[in-house]
């Protein structure tokens, strides 16, 4: 059984972990026609943009109650109810992802109160929607924050129902923080394959893939879950949960509307996606189509390849609970070691990996395991380039954020096609940097030569 080894540092160095709200924003802006409030002061929704922006490349909607010393003290209700009327009036999004964070959680901040508050004193705006969840920064990460506002989002948007399965060849997907825009891309297309209709929630494909639209500017997320079909996912005939850390948003949706689901950690490696798949068929009706039998065939083929650059390798780990569960099996399965794990908080996936430890930390801490540990290949983001760098070791970026790279943000790391993808980028990191299959050997007895 692994071991979580708590933190024991009194400050954070070179830090992995990033914020709740930043996670809940994430969330949001997987939704059509959304707007990502964050109840706090501006440097805080300053701060995250900064974030997403560097890592997408695109404009990001977010906006801020922007509390100050005064509603700090005497009480910020009236910052949400003047905030939320002014973005309804002014940008018109359909739905406003309402997050606290750290001030506002010290502050004592009550903003389902607000919310009613709101209604009350701009009925107005009766038809658009908003979805409270409290996200303090001072706990959890990015994935914890995610997976609340994907629950506050089934709790609050789909309406109870008895209808599941009319829809037959509908089913729903609750989509992991882990997955990037080109992973749920690369979802959807495995779906349809089946002839099956995919309602993702929330879809991040669908609005922060960097496509160029009509429009020169509009002041909500463009693409996403549309609320209609939110609506509609009491109707579906199944459900697809990617990611432990969203147990509890499949548990209020399961409530909600009766739908069956199938749950999976992750869509990496070889019995992974071959379970999925099998699950896929069942649900369909359907047998396998030829292209994704080819796919695994590939997949097996890369494998034989890459094992000879990657087995037997010692490689530290970096990564929100998720990811890092997905990353470490695939490494394990290849014959790697991983000889350093490192997670920015708790998750519900830690407790399955298969290592004897993994420690809450920070990227210094991966540092000094990985020295330790005689690692050969370091994953993360591009945080750990600075350590990556005085260890002299290779470093295979990935998670969130990637801001020195264009286009990380759309790499797709799930399935057949993506898992050997990804196989072939560790394998060639290591031949870029000197670690070839057989060592060349010298003999002692060889007469050196002038």
């Amino acid at each position: 059984m692994v071991t979580v080894l708590k933190r024991n540092k009194a400050l954070t160095v070179n830090p992995l972990k990033t914020s709740q709200p930043l996670g809940a924003t994430l969330a949001f802006l997987g939704l059509n026609k959304s707007m990502p409030l964050m109840h706090g002061s501006q440097g805080c929704t300053a701060f995250a943009k900064v974030m997403f922006v560097r890592h997408f490349r695109e404009p990001i909607p977010l906006q801020t109650t922007a509390m100050d010393q005064v509603s700090t003290v005497m009480g910020a209700d009236d910052s949400v109810v003047e905030a939320l009327a002014t973005i309804f009036g002014k940008n018109k999004p359909q739905v406003i992802g309402l997050m606290t964070t750290g001030l506002s959680e010290t502050q004592g901040a009550d903003i389902l109160r607000a919310v009613k508050m709101f209604r009350a004193a701009h009925p107005e705006f009766a038809d658009r929607h908003v979805v409270p969840v409290n996200t303090p920064d001072y706990t959890g990460g990015l994935e914890s924050g995610f997976a609340l506002a994907v629950q506050a989002m089934v709790e609050t948007l789909v309406p109870e129902s008895s209808r599941a399965g009319l829809r037959r060849r509908q089913v729903n997907v609750l989509a992991g923080a882990h997955l990037t825009p080109g992973d749920i891309e690369a979802l959807k297309e495995m779906i349809e394959a089946f002839e099956l209709r995919p309602v993702v929630l929330p879809d991040i494909a669908d609005s922060l893939d960097g496509h160029l639209t009509p429009n020169d500017f509009t002041p909500h997320t463009i693409g996403g879950t549309s609320l209609s079909d939110i609506e509609l996912m009491g109707e579906s005939a199944a459900t697809l949960v990617i990611g432990a850390a969203l147990g509890h948003a499949a548990d209020a949706l399961k409530t909600r509307t009766a739908v069956p689901d199938y749950r999976f950690d992750h869509l990496l490696g070889l019995d992974a996606v071959d379970t999925f798949v099998h699950t896929l068929s069942r649900i369909a009706e359907r047998p396998v189509p030829e292209r994704i039998v080819r796919q695994r065939a590939q997949l097996q083929d890369a494998l034989v390849d890459g094992h000879f650059m990657i087995g037997l390798r010692r490689v530290a780990v970096a990564a929100e609970p998720d990811q890092l569960q997905a990353l470490t099996e695939m490494l394990q399965g290849l014959g790697a070691e991983v000889v350093a794990a490192v997670a920015p908080s708790r998750g519900p996936a830690l407790e399955k990996l298969a290592l004897a430890e993994v420690k809450i930390g920070d990227l210094e801490d991966l540092e000094h395991m990985a020295r330790e540990g005689r690692a050969e290949l370091l994953l993360g983001n591009s945080h750990l380039g600075q350590a990556a760098h005085r260890l002299g070791l290779p470093l295979q970026r990935i998670g969130f954020p990637l801001y020195d790279v264009v286009g990380g943000y759309q790499r797709a790391a799930i399935g057949y096609r993506g898992t050997r993808a990804l196989l072939f980028d560790l394998a060639n990191l290591m031949l870029e940097h000197g670690h070839h299959e057989i060592e060349p050997y010298h003999s002692v007895y060889a007469q050196k030569r002038d």
